[in-house]
């Protein structure tokens, strides 16, 4: 009978045991559960009070699928603006009446956690007129990756020069440039910021109704920190805009955008779309076809003709001048590229030089210079600007370009 009582309280016991630890670890994990909403929480409710909850991701918040499934007409084809290599953009509005864009990224993309992650990463440390900003996203647990932007009502660059908006003389030369130093702008942020775009295009290059630039799609951009010169990284980006010697070494530098800012340049001049196949062959990439009109001085073979490059000298002054500026871009080799923000400085002098006495000296001497290389073949690819003194600049940059309430003055 003693043995049975002493099984009897020995059961007891353990029972009690095991519930006292149950508790224990649920107590734990509720705590632990709780600190961790802590550090995702904020009061931020200025931000969007619709959203879910207060929850927060990088410093912006979340949205629920289902707020953004009725913003967007249950992502009603109709309301598709945008296709990509990553996923599909809908125009939505949300209930406090903000016009966005909501990019889907697509379920087959096994990176698309990579580069939801990525892009959030890296909108939400940057504040610059010329760039989109980033309202929110859902949770990156969530099954659906949806990120929400500013929405941009008119188009793409490209559109405008090549695509389904495309009308001849409707996009003048003073709204290009303009498009040109803007682009050049944030692009020159991005990299004071350590950061590479890695697919600067004009489809990537989003202009509001007032023909103000913002720059867009950071899903390839990656961070680059102090002590390294490049990102290794296999092949990606548009095909027509890529550096060639990624190709070669599959490294990035700040160098490969300004070669595809090259690209974009020509097409600014042009209208002519990066690749076409109906081209002949060495003509395919537009910066082939640019490379060789230059060198045999044929740029009005180029130039699209309703700039008014034959009958307004002061157009194609600068046309000209923007012409040598991507030819320079587009060196092959990167080290004869000029930075970002030296191109920066040159498209600012060449779209005002009347009042800047230093540029007329820089454009006689790279008009020399460039006549120079023309006529000389065994000078091979010289960079132009590496031999020519860049004018003093007080420019700031990262300063000058901060997000400010300034509105751009561009109309077509």
């Amino acid at each position: 009978m003693a043995g049975k009582l002493g099984i009897g309280l020995g059961v007891g016991f353990l029972f009690i045991l095991m519930i006292g630890l149950l508790l224990l670890f649920k107590r734990k994990n509720s705590s632990s559960h709780s600190e961790f909403q802590t550090r995702k929480t904020h009061s931020n409710s200025s931000l969007n009070p619709n959203v879910e909850s207060d929850s927060v991701y990088f410093g912006i918040p979340f949205f629920s699928y289902k707020e953004l499934e009725e913003a967007t007409n249950h992502f009603d084809i109709d309301k598709q603006i945008g296709d990509g290599g990553f996923g599909t953009v809908y125009f939505g509005k949300l209930k406090d009446g903000r016009e966005v864009a909501v990019k889907h990224l697509y379920d087959h993309n096994y990176k698309r956690v990579e580069q939801f992650t990525n892009e959030v990463q890296i909108l939400t440390r940057l504040r610059h007129r010329n760039l989109v900003s980033l309202y929110g996203c859902t949770s990156y647990q969530s099954r659906e990756l949806l990120l929400v932007y500013e929405y941009i009502p008119n188009g793409t660059v490209g559109s405008h020069l090549h695509g389904e908006l495309a009308k001849p003389g409707f996009l003048p030369w003073t709204v290009r440039i303009k498009i040109a130093i803007q682009t050049a702008s944030a692009l020159t942020y991005l990299h004071a910021s350590k950061i590479i775009h890695r697919d600067v295009k004009t489809n990537n290059i989003l202009l509001d109704n007032s023909y103000c630039v913002k720059v867009a799609d950071f899903g390839l951009s990656r961070l680059f920190s102090n002590d390294i010169t490049h990102v290794s990284t296999a092949p990606q980006g548009t095909p027509g805009y890529v550096d060639p010697e990624y190709y070669q070494c599959y490294q990035l530098t700040s160098k490969s955008d300004v070669y595809s800012f090259g690209v974009v340049l020509i097409e600014l001049i042009s209208s002519l779309p990066a690749v076409d196949m109906n081209r002949q062959k060495d003509e395919i990439n537009l910066s082939n076809l640019a490379i060789k009109k230059i060198r045999k001085s044929a740029l009005s073979e180029l130039v699209d003709p309703s700039l008014g490059f034959d009958s307004d000298n002061e157009v194609k002054r600068m046309i000209v001048q923007v012409a040598k500026l991507a030819f320079q871009c587009l060196q092959p080799d990167r080290e004869l590229r000029p930075s970002m923000d030296e191109v920066l400085q040159v498209l600012k002098r060449i779209e005002s030089w009347n009042n800047d006495p230093e540029l007329e000296h820089y454009v006689h001497a790279s008009e020399a210079l460039h006549n120079t290389v023309l006529a000389s073949p065994e000078l091979g690819e010289v960079g132009l600007l590496k031999n020519v003194k860049l004018p003093s600049s007080s420019i700031s940059i990262t300063d000058s370009w901060e997000s400010k309430t300034t509105t751009c003055n561009i109309h077509a």
